[in-house]
């Protein structure tokens, strides 16, 4: 991922600090009701990592059989690919099979750019119509979905994206991300936006990306949080900030969060599995938790020669 990468030189100039809750945030999880415990998923955006090859996949294993291995390792995935397609039900169910041998494992589809990028929005009913249909192929296997409006997308077309948000179906969550400055810079911006989510029960996707601090707002319309982690490349920053994501998850789930998904991003995807397996590590420290890491091939030769 490129969105707000900056230059290694620039890194220690960067405020990594998470800002504090928001009102509506505190809100929303004062809202929540139930006593089952916090849902966590950690992942990645992609399984077609060749650098993968060698890491966490076996040698030799070939493109058709990355699904087949990633699954082993996390238990969601960001899916960007039907961003760039609408694949019908019969790749779903395909994708869906290799994930068998881990039950639990969800998919979390990134709405197509047809529908956000192209038609930005307006007269996107029948598009929406066949993205739906493709994807709730995943049964019991899909997870949240991601809507991610354009770069260019700015608040004088909340219009737009009431209507639309306003007549998608209502029982899969979806979560929102916005990137235009003027949705955060702005008072009453932000808040028009994050009230309306809040009122249709829609979340909204905190991106950590190093150079758009202004993304990373805190806000929690629904009790549930979609964290998109942009790491640059196993940097110190990266395990300090990922140090205080799991304080302030910890923080949220006693307020009454109940879900989150953390994605993992790096601008060289090599990186992804070694944080993430931080992630998981921290994460089961300080919550008490037992999610499953990523199992490297390189701890194999090193037990081989203990």
């Amino acid at each position: 991922m490129e969105f707000g990468r900056v230059k290694p030189e620039e890194l220690a100039d960067v405020d990594f600090t998470l800002p504090p809750d928001p009102e509506l945030t505190i809100t929303t999880l004062k809202e929540a009701k139930g006593d089952q415990p916090l849902q966590v998923h950690v992942g990645c955006a992609k399984w077609g990592r060749k650098e993968w090859v060698g890491q966490i996949y076996p040698p030799k294993t070939k493109e058709a059989n990355f699904l087949d291995e990633y699954v082993k390792h996390f238990d969601c995935i960001e899916l960007n690919a039907t961003f760039y397609n609408i694949y019908g039900p019969e790749t779903i169910l395909k994708w869906k099979e290799k994930a068998a041998p881990n039950p639990g494992f969800k998919f979390c589809p990134k709405f197509s750019q047809s529908i956000t990028h192209i038609r930005r929005l307006k007269n996107a009913d029948e598009i929406t119509t066949k993205y739906y249909e493709g994807i709730m192929a995943f049964g019991e296997n899909l997870g949240p979905l991601f809507l991610q409006v354009g770069d260019n997308f700015t608040p004088k077309s909340l219009p737009d994206l009431k209507a639309y948000l306003e007549h998608i179906p209502k029982d899969v969550p979806v979560f929102l991300e916005l990137r235009h400055k003027e949705w955060f810079a702005n008072a009453e911006n932000r808040d028009a936006i994050f009230n309306l989510l809040h009122e249709l029960k829609i979340g909204a996707v905190i991106t950590d990306a190093s150079g758009r601090r202004d993304v990373v707002h805190m806000t929690l319309p629904t009790p549930h949080a979609f964290i998109r982690f942009v790491g640059n490349g196993l940097h110190p920053t990266d395990y300090t900030r990922v140090d205080e994501w799991v304080a302030r998850i910890k923080q949220w789930q006693q307020m009454g969060l109940q879900s989150v998904w953390f994605l993992m991003h790096q601008h060289e995807e090599e990186f992804s599995p070694r944080l993430v397996d931080y992630v998981v590590k921290q994460i089961n420290q300080e919550l008490g938790l037992s999610l499953k890491r990523p199992h490297f091939l390189d701890d194999d030769k090193e037990g081989l020669f203990a």
